[in-house]
């Protein structure tokens, strides 16, 4: 199998490292089936060459496409510019994308929709996502998923409508556009697929001073996350490297 391209945009190790450790868990995958790039510390090759993957998987991360320019740091802005970068190539190809999170802020902002903390945004904990329509049901994300599922979230932004040449797969009440997909094979998501309790309760350990919720909440949003059980989400990320696994 060619190998996917997980980047990642966490600087924070723990968590880059425990992100990556549930992607291939979730995904069914090892280590050797990836490379992984930590966009932090590596810049992405001049030379890469996309058609020598799988499929690229986008994690998360706790800056924000639509903070001005002047807000994000030196690091977030290479990480931004490195991920946007790829988009031309990766829509126009229809290659096999998966944007966690982060990645459906990347996605929209490339297709020249409206990212934004106006509307939408979630606190963080759960959210119960539910499939759009029956026309959308057989996607192939979707498989093994029933009609309404949790998973876990916390974003200050979202997208705002609907990005042009995109199917609308999966909404909460909360936040309408929780995953959609442009042309047949580039995915993304707004909740994350690859998180189970402990994970995320590794994440709102490291990210409480980040604004996200207010620090003394802590406690009780980890004690959330472990009494409410989040299984289904990780299906996607099996099924999308049971569908683009392909042979070197």
């Amino acid at each position: 199998m060619k190998p996917f391209l997980i980047l990642q945009l966490r600087p924070e190790t723990e968590a880059s490292d425990d992100e990556y450790a549930a992607f291939l868990n979730k995904g069914g995958l090892a280590a050797s089936d990836t490379r992984r790039i930590r966009l932090d510390r590596e810049d992405l090759p001049k030379n890469l060459d996309l058609q020598q993957f799988s499929g690229v998987i986008v994690g998360g991360g706790p800056g924000c496409v639509s903070d001005p320019e002047d807000e994000k740091s030196p690091v977030e802005r290479r990480i931004e510019a490195a991920v946007l970068g790829l988009m031309p190539e990766i829509t126009a190809a229809d290659f096999p994308f998966m944007g966690c999170c982060y990645g459906i802020g990347i996605l929209a902002h490339h297709l020249s929709a409206t990212v934004s903390k106006a509307r939408y945004g979630e606190p963080v904990g759960v959210t119960h996502c539910q499939i759009t329509s029956a026309r959308v049901a057989d996607d192939p994300m979707l498989h093994g998923l029933p009609a309404a599922f949790s998973a876990f979230v916390g974003h200050k932004e979202a997208v705002q409508a609907l990005p042009e040449g995109c199917a609308h797969l999966l909404k909460s009440d909360a936040c309408p556009y929780q995953m959609i997909r442009h042309g047949r094979n580039v995915y993304a998501t707004q909740f994350h697929p690859e998180a189970d309790s402990q994970g995320f309760a590794l994440r709102i350990r490291i990210y409480k001073d980040r604004g996200y919720f207010p620090p003394e909440d802590a406690a009780r949003l980890t004690r959330l996350c472990h009494d409410e059980p989040v299984e289904m989400p990780s299906r996607i990320l099996g099924n999308f490297v049971r569908r683009y696994g392909r042979d070197s």
